[in-house]
C-alpha cells in the first residue's frame, strides 16, 4: 500500500471489511504544498530546539557548539573540554559580556538561557579562571600553552601591566613560540600583521633584541618562560572590580590564590589572606569582609566596600567563593540543601574540582593524553630540533645584570623581570604527535612534531641535553641572563658591571618540585614519591668532614644571596628612584661591596673543592682532594683584612636610619623595598649578616677540629683557620652585640606607633612577647616590650595594618613584680607595681610566666644600680593623651569607631610580612628574649630537604633555609626569594612515632598543635644537624618550651 501524497495514511481499524475503500485522511497541508515541504518545516522547528553557541578560544578561533536551550552551563563546558581534549580543565572557564559590557563567568549549575542574553547572538570566550602562584603546578604542556595564550591576551588588553622591558621580553618568548628562531625580516613582517602589545612599534627593537637570544628554544620552553616571568608581576591574574572604601576613596578589588586584594590605581595597598578571613558576604552594593578577631574583645573586625551595583557586588562575591574553594579546600563543599518554604541568602557554591583534586586526578592518570597542535604556529627549524630527542619542559635561568657601584650606569628597572629557576613538577608528559617535517615552501618551515608537543621517547627527567654551538659551558641550572639585577655568585669573580649580556645554556632538568603556599595544596605540582631515593654522594656516610664541608657550602650560598639583597636589589631600588644621598651611598656600598666580592671568590673555591671531593674516583681512593682546611685557612686569614669594614657596620645602620627620617623619598623606597619578596627579612637584618657569618665560620671550624684526630693531614690547617677566625670574632664581639641591639631597636621603631626616639644611648632590648592584661572587660591580649629602662605595652592595630599602638609606658625605676595567682584566680598571672600604675597580667604557661618575672626582676635590679639617667620618653609619646586618669581601665575605653577613624581599613602601606618575631609572638601567644636572638644567630642552617605534610603521600624536594626562628622554602638554592615560610616559634621537633606511618630514615617531625610536618635529610649527619639547630633555637636559655597540644 502506497502513501497518498498530501494526506496522512489511516490504518485499518478492527471491524472494517476487507476490500472496502480506505478513507482518505484530512490533509493539514496548505493547497499546493507537498509532504516533503512540510517535513522541511518540521525539521526547522526541531532545529529551533537546539542552540548554536559560539565560543572564541584562546587562539582566537571560533568554535560552534550545538546544545539544548534548557541545558545548564556545565553541559557547554563539557562540550568545550572534550573538543579541546583538555585535561586540567578546572583552571579555565567561559565568560560572556552582560548588558553593562562587563565580563561574567558562566555558572555551571545554572541554565544558559538564564545567564546569557540572546545566546544565539552572544560570543562566549574561553579564558583562564584560576591563576596558580607557580606554573610548575600546571602538569600538562598543553595547559601551559593555553596559559601563555591567555597572558598574550592580557598583554594586548592592558590587563597585565608591566614595564616596557618586561612586556618586550614576554612578547619575544611568545614570538619564539609562534614563529620559531629569530629572523629579522620575518619577525618584522610577523609583527606588522600580528599585534602583541598596544604600542608595539615603540618596543619593536627591544622585542627583536630579546628574540635574538632565544635561538634553539622550543615552544614548550617559551611558554614556560612566559609563565615564569608573568607570575612575578603584580598584575598577574588580576581582574579589577571598581569599588570605594568607607571614606569614599576610589579603589579596585581583586581576588587571587592568596586572598582578597585591594589596589589604588594599579598599586596593591592591602591583602586579606584567606587565613585571616572568617566570612565573606554582600548586602546590596556592600561587600563585607569579616576577619578573625585578633583580640578577645566583644566585637569583630568587619571591613566594608561599596561596589557599583548589587549585580557587580554579587558577581565579585561569587568569584571570591570560587577562588577560596579551589585553592584552599581539599574537596568541593556539598551543595546547600534547599529550604522547604523560604531561603535566606545565596545558595551559590563552587561546583568543580579543587586544585588538590585536580592535581591528584592528573597524577593518577585519570585521562588519556592526546597530542595537540599549536594553531597558527609557523615555526622554523632549529638546531635543537635536529639534535634533541625530547623537548625540555622548562629552561632555568638565574643569571642577571651585574650592577656596578656607579648609580648612573643602571638602566634596568628593578621591577623588570625578577627571575628564578623553575623546574617541571615531574617527568615530562610524553605524547605522540602526528605532525612531521614538510618541505619548505617559504623561508620558514613547520617545527617538527617533537617541538610542537611532547615527544614519544622513553627518557626521564634526568636526561642531559646537548648545548647548542657557541653556548658557553656554565654551571648546571644556569641559563638566560636577563635585564634584572641578579648576579650569579659562582660563575664569575669579576667586579660588578652593568652591561646586560644574554646567554642560553641548556642544563639538566631540575628535579625539585614546587612547594605550595598553602598546606592544603601539598600535592599539587607533583611531589617526590616515597620510592624515590636521594642521590648518594660518592663518599662514605661515616665521613663527617665531608658533610661539614657541604654545610659550609650550603650556608655560604644562602649568605651570598643575603648579601645580594643589599648590594644588588636595594642598590637598584635606590638608584632607580635617586633616593639616597651620595655620601650615604658611598658609606653603605664601599663597606659591603668588598665583603661581597670576597665571599663570591670564597664560594667559588669551596664549590670547586667539593666537586673534586665528590667526583674523582682516584681522589676517593687516595684522599688527595678530601680536605677543606687549606681553602678555609687561606680565606680566614684574608678576612682579617676586612675587620675595619665590619666595625663600620653599626655606623652604616645608624646613618641609614637617620637618612630615612630626614628623607621621605628614601623612607618610601625603604618601606616599598621591604615589601618585595626578595627582602624576606627586615632590611636592616641583612646588614648584620657579615659579622654573624664570622660566628658561623668559628662554629663550623670547631666542628671540623673536633672531628679530625691530631695526626690528620687536614687538622693543622683547620686548627690554624679556627685560630685566625677566633681572633677576628673576638675583636668584633662588642660590635656584634651593639649591632644586634641597634637592629632590634630600629625594627621595633618601625613597628610601634605612638613613640618616638626609641633608639637612645644605653637602652637595650631584653624581651618581647604576648601577655594578657586584666581590665574591666576581662583579659585583653597585649604585646609587651621590655627594655633596660622601661616596659612598654601595646595593642595590635586595626586589621589590615602591621603596627602595634602604644597603650602605656612603665619606668623600671621603683617597679615591683609579685606573683598574684591566688589573689586573682587567674592562671599564670602576676602583678606589676609601677610608680603611678598597677596592672595584673597573665602568661600563657607557667614557664612563660617564670621567664617574664625573671627578666623583669633582673632588669629592675640593673636599673637601680645603673646610671642616673631619667626617661625622656613620656614627652615623646605621640598617641597617649597627656592628662589621663591613672586608672588603667580608662586607657582601654577605645571604641571600635575611634579605632577605625584613627586607622583607615585600607591602611596597607605599612603592611609587613607575618613571619617577624613580633607578629609570630602575637599570634602564637609566646615571647622571645635577647638570649633567644643570640642563640638563633648561632643556629642557622641551609640545605636540601624532602618535605611531607601529615596527610600527603609524596615528598617534595626543597631548598630550606633556617634563620630568625623561621624555615624558608625555595625550589633551588639559586632562587632569589622564598616561595613559602614556616615560623617555628612554638613548634616542637622530634622523631616520628610508629603511629605517624613514616618508614624512611633520617626523618624529623615538626609539630604545633594539629599542624604537623615531616622533613627527610640526606644523611645521618645532616639529620642530626637539623634537629640540633631547631631544638637549640627553640629551647635556648630564654625560650619557653613548646605549648602542650590541645585536645
Amino acid at each position: 500500500m502506497g502513501e497518498i501524497e498530501g494526506t496522512y495514511r489511516i490504518l485499518q481499524t478492527p471491524g472494517t471489511r476487507l476490500g472496502t475503500q480506505i478513507p482518505a485522511g484530512v490533509s493539514t497541508l496548505e493547497p499546493g504544498q507537498s509532504l516533503s515541504a512540510g517535513t522541511g518545516q518540521t525539521s526547522a522547528r526541531m532545529q529551533e530546539k537546539h542552540l548554536h553557541v559560539r565560543v572564541k578560544l584562546l587562539d582566537n578561533t571560533v568554535e560552534i557548539f550545538d546544545i539544548e536551550p534548557k541545558c545548564d552551563g556545565q553541559t557547554l563546558l563539557t562540550h568545550v573540554w572534550r573538543r579541546l581534549n583538555l585535561i586540567e580543565c578546572d583552571y579555565f572557564g567561559l565568560e560572556f559580556q552582560n548588558s553593562q559590557s562587563c565580563w561574567i563567568w558562566l555558572e555551571p549549575m545554572k541554565p544558559i538561557i538564564r545567564q546569557v542574553r540572546r545566546p544565539k547572538n552572544a560570543m562566549l570566550r574561553l579564558a583562564v579562571k584560576f591563576f596558580p602562584p607557580d606554573p610548575g603546578q600546571l602538569q600538562e604542556e598543553y595547559t601551559r600553552y593555553l596559559f601563555a595564550l591567555q597572558l598574550r591576551r592580557d598583554l594586548l588588553e592592558e590587563r597585565l601591566t608591566c614595564t616596557d622591558t618586561t612586556a618586550a621580553l614576554l612578547t619575544s618568548h611568545l614570538l619564539q613560540s609562534e614563529i620559531g628562531d629569530y629572523d629579522e625580516a620575518l619577525d618584522r613582517e610577523h609583527l606588522k600583521v600580528n599585534e602583541y602589545l598596544p604600542s608595539q612599534e615603540r618596543s619593536l627593537e627591544k622585542i627583536l633584541e630579546f628574540h635574538r637570544k632565544h635561538t634553539g628554544q622550543t615552544p614548550a620552553e617559551s611558554d614556560f618562560q612566559v609563565l615564569e616571568i608573568a607570575r612575578k608581576l603584580e598584575m598577574y591574574g588580576i581582574r579589577f572590580h571598581t569599588a570605594s572604601d568607607r571614606e569614599g576613596a576610589k579603589i579596585n578589588l581583586a581576588v587571587s590564590h592568596m586572598g582578597v586584594l585591594v589596589f589604588q590605581s594599579t598599586t596593591k595597598i592591602n591583602t586579606f589572606n584567606w587565613s585571616r578571613v572568617r566570612k565573606l558576604s554582600f548586602k546590596r552594593k556592600r561587600f563585607l569582609v569579616k576577619l578573625h578577631p585578633e583580640v578577645h574583645g566583644p566585637y569583630q573586625d568587619t571591613l566594608e566596600f561599596l561596589l557599583g551595583s548589587r549585580d557587580e557586588c554579587k558577581n565579585f562575591w561569587k568569584i571570591c567563593v570560587e577562588y577560596h574553594t579551589f585553592f584552599r579546600l581539599f574537596d568541593q563543599p556539598k551543595p546547600k540543601a534547599k529550604a522547604v518554604f523560604f531561603s535566606r541568602g545565596s545558595s551559590f557554591r563552587y561546583s568543580g574540582r579543587t586544585q588538590k583534586q585536580l592535581a591528584d586526578y592528573v597524577k593518577d592518570g585519570g585521562m588519556k593524553r592526546i597530542p595537540y597542535e599549536r594553531r597558527h604556529s609557523k615555526t622554523r627549524l632549529s638546531i635543537r630540533a635536529l639534535t634533541a630527542d625530547l623537548p625540555r619542559q622548562s629552561i632555568s635561568f638565574t643569571e642577571g645584570v651585574r650592577t656596578s657601584a656607579s648609580p648612573s650606569a643602571i638602566n634596568a628597572s628593578f621591577y623588570s623581570v625578577p627571575t628564578s629557576p623553575l623546574a617541571p613538577p615531574g617527568p615530562p608528559d610524553f605524547k605522540d604527535s602526528s605532525g612531521s617535517l614538510t618541505e619548505p615552501q617559504a623561508p620558514d618551515v613547520k617545527r617538527p612534531a617533537a617541538e610542537r608537543s611532547s615527544g614519544a621517547a622513553a627518557e626521564g627527567p634526568d636526561s642531559r641535553w646537548a648545548q647548542p654551538p657557541g653556548a658557553p659551558a656554565l654551571q648546571p641550572c644556569q641559563g638566560l641572563i636577563m635585564e634584572s639585577p641578579q648576579p650569579s655568585p659562582s660563575t664569575q669573580k669579576s667586579p660588578l658591571s652593568l652591561s646586560p649580556a644574554f646567554q642560553v645554556t641548556l642544563g639538566p632538568a631540575e628535579q625539585g618540585s614546587s612547594p605550595l603556599l598553602s598546606p592544603v595544596l601539598s600535592n599539587a605540582g607533583g611531589a617526590r614519591m616515597d620510592d624515590e631515593e636521594e642521590p648518594k654522594h660518592k663518599c662514605t656516610a661515616a665521613d663527617e668532614a665531608y658533610f661539614i664541608a657541604k654545610e659550609i657550602l650550603a650556608t655560604e650560598r644562602t649568605y651570598l644571596k643575603d648579601l645580594e639583597v643589599i648590594t644588588v636589589w636595594f642598590r637598584s631600588a635606590v638608584v632607580k628612584e635617586d633616593a639616597m644621598p651620595a655620601d650615604l651611598m658611598t658609606l653603605l656600598f664601599s663597606n659591603i661591596d668588598p665583603i661581597y666580592e670576597f665571599h663570591r671568590g670564597f664560594l667559588h673555591e669551596v664549590e670547586q673543592r667539593l666537586a673534586l671531593w665528590e667526583g674523582s674516583s682516584n681522589a676517593h681512593a687516595t684522599g688527595g682532594h678530601q680536605r677543606i682546611g687549606d681553602v678555609l685557612l687561606r680565606n680566614m686569614q684574608q678576612l682579617k683584612e676586612f675587620t675595619s669594614y665590619f666595625q663600620r657596620h653599626d655606623e652604616v645602620l645608624t646613618e641609614l636610619e637617620k637618612a630615612t627620617k630626614r628623607s621621605k623619598k628614601l623612607e618610601m623606597v625603604y618601606k616599598e623595598f621591604e615589601l618585595q619578596k626578595v627582602c624576606y627579612l627586615p632590611l636592616n637584618t641583612f646588614l648584620l649578616k657579615p659579622i654573624q657569618r664570622l660566628v658561623h665560620y668559628r662554629l663550623l671550624l670547631s666542628r671540623l677540629c673536633g672531628h679530625y684526630v691530631p695526626g690528620h693531614r687536614d687538622h693543622a690547617d683547620c686548627r690554624d683557620a679556627l685560630k685566625a677566625i677566633t681572633e677576628v670574632t673576638s675583636t668584633l664581639q662588642h660590635s656584634l652585640v651593639r649591632l644586634e641591639n641597634l637592629q632590634k631597636l630600629t625594627e621595633l621603631q618601625r613597628d610601634l606607633v605612638g613613640i618616638e626616639n626609641l633608639i637612645t644611648p644605653g637602652r637595650e632590648f631584653i624581651r618581647e612577647g604576648c601577655l594578657h592584661k586584666l581590665t574591666r572587660k576581662g583579659l585583653q591580649q597585649r604585646m609587651f616590650f621590655l627594655f633596660s629602662d622601661m616596659l612598654l605595652y601595646t595593642s595590635k592595630g586595626v586589621s589590615g595594618t602591621s603596627h602595634f599602638r602604644i597603650r602605656g609606658l612603665l619606668p623600671l625605676r621603683g617597679m615591683l613584680v609579685e606573683e598574684s595567682e591566688s589573689e586573682w584566680s587567674v592562671p599564670h598571672c602576676f602583678t606589676i607595681y609601677a610608680a603611678q600604675k598597677t596592672m595584673v597580667v597573665a602568661a600563657s604557661t607557667r614557664l612563660e610566666k617564670e621567664k617574664w618575672m625573671h627578666d623583669l626582676n633582673t632588669a629592675i635590679e640593673a636599673a637601680k644600680s645603673g646610671a642616673d639617667a631619667s626617661l625622656a620618653l613620656p614627652g615623646s609619646m605621640v598617641c597617649t593623651p597627656p592628662h589621663r586618669s591613672s586608672d588603667e581601665v580608662s586607657l582601654e575605653q577605645e571604641s571600635e569607631e575611634d579605632a577605625r577613624s584613627t586607622h583607615s581599613s585600607l591602611e596597607g602601606q605599612g603592611q609587613h610580612r607575618a613571619n617577624t618575631t613580633v607578629h609570630v609572638c602575637w599570634y602564637r601567644n609566646t615571647s622571645v628574649s635577647r638570649a633567644d636572638h643570640i642563640a638563633a644567630v648561632e643556629n642557622q642552617l641551609s640545605g636540601y630537604l624532602l618535605r611531607k605534610f601529615k596527610n600527603s603521600t609524596g615528598w617534595q624536594k626543597l631548598w630550606v633555609v633556617f634563620t630568625n626562628f623561621c624555615l624558608f622554602f625555595y625550589k633551588t638554592h639559586q632562587d632569589d626569594y622564598p616561595l613559602a615560610s614556616l615560623p617555628l616559634l612554638g613548634y616542637s621537633v622530634s622523631v616520628p612515632r610508629a603511629a605517624d606511618g613514616i618508614h624512611k630514615e633520617h626523618v624529623f617531625k615538626l609539630q604545633f598543635k594539629s599542624h604537623i610536618y615531616f622533613f627527610r635529610a640526606e644523611s645521618k649527619y645532616t639529620f642530626g644537624r637539623w634537629m640540633e639547630v631547631i631544638e637549640r633555637a627553640s629551647s635556648s636559655p630564654g625560650r619557653p618550651g613548646p605549648p602542650e597540644e590541645e585536645a
